[in-house]
């Protein structure tokens, strides 16, 4: 009795650990306020409370190549996240308030740029 629940309890334990359970969750707080999509990737940009958070990802997970994420509030400085990654570069987050913002994503050779946008 106690053997098969100690299996039952390590198996449960197990199906936590998975990668794919870590993968699901959302890089950054808040709801997401907008996506944008380029030949090698894509963009998330999530809002809340004042706060724009973006994440690039890859189409193509898994393969090492340069990445980067920027996000730049109206009258403020870039943040950024640049690098090779196999996954995603980012979360970065800043202060908005309601200001416009301008978002970049770098995957590879291809990548997007918002312009300015009020998310």
């Amino acid at each position: 009795m106690a053997l098969g629940l100690a299996v039952l309890t390590a198996a449960g334990m197990l199906a936590l650990a998975s990668p794919g359970t870590a993968e699901a969750a959302a890089p950054c707080s808040g709801r997401k306020a907008r996506t944008l999509t380029f030949s090698t990737g894509e963009v998330h940009i999530y809002r809340r409370s004042g706060y724009v958070c973006a994440v690039t990802l890859s189409k193509r997970p898994g393969v090492r190549q340069w990445m980067s994420v920027s996000v730049k509030a109206r009258g403020g400085r870039p943040v950024v996240d640049e690098g090779v990654f196999s996954k995603r570069a980012g979360p970065v987050t800043v202060h908005a308030g309601r200001r416009q913002v301008w978002v970049k994503g770098t995957v590879g050779r291809g990548s997007v740029s918002s312009g300015w946008i009020r998310c």
